[in-house]
């Protein structure tokens, strides 16, 4: 670390750590209590751009949705992954059958930084089940993007839905 004053540099790469951490902590202490549930629907956003500058620039990023089984016993199935543009049209089913994720395990679907289909307001929908009620699994979602020297990194968590709600 260099100072200057009292102003302090911090490597690029532990400002992104820093960045995912606390982005990570804050989405999973707002209740403090164990999610039982035997599946679910869940809503992620998926950001492939945001704007900077005065002129509203898009700066495109790269995604990468994650999957994570949170229970050290049993094993849960994917039932469907499916990406949604800004508009709510479906632009990509990624299973064409369900999927198993064994305890601890993890699934990920990226999509890359030149691909913006999705534009500002894109989303994914993961639906999960289980034979018993489990530990609910982490589903979130990792932008990042690089470009002239600048980078930007953040984490969007999942949110169970109801589907069809009235």
């Amino acid at each position: 670390m260099r100072h200057e004053g009292h102003r302090c540099r911090l490597p690029l790469a532990f400002l992104f750590l820093l960045t995912l951490t606390t982005v990570s902590l804050s989405a999973r202490s707002a209740s403090g209590e164990v999610r039982l549930t035997r599946g679910q629907t869940v809503y992620v956003p998926v950001y492939s751009h945001v704007f900077t500058g005065p002129r509203s620039l898009p700066f495109q990023l790269a995604a990468t949705l994650s999957i994570r089984n949170t229970d050290t016993a049993a094993s849960f199935r994917i039932t469907a992954i499916e990406y949604y543009d800004t508009n709510g049209k479906l632009i990509r089913r990624y299973l064409d059958k369900p999927a198993s994720l064994a305890p601890l395990g993890t699934r990920y679907v990226h999509i890359e930084e030149k691909d913006d289909s999705g534009g500002f307001g894109a989303n994914f929908i993961v639906r999960w089940q289980a034979d018993r009620v489990i530990n609910a699994p982490v589903i979130e979602c990792v932008m990042i993007g690089a470009t002239s020297g600048q980078g930007i990194s953040f984490v969007t968590p999942g949110q169970e839905i109801r589907e069809g709600a009235k």
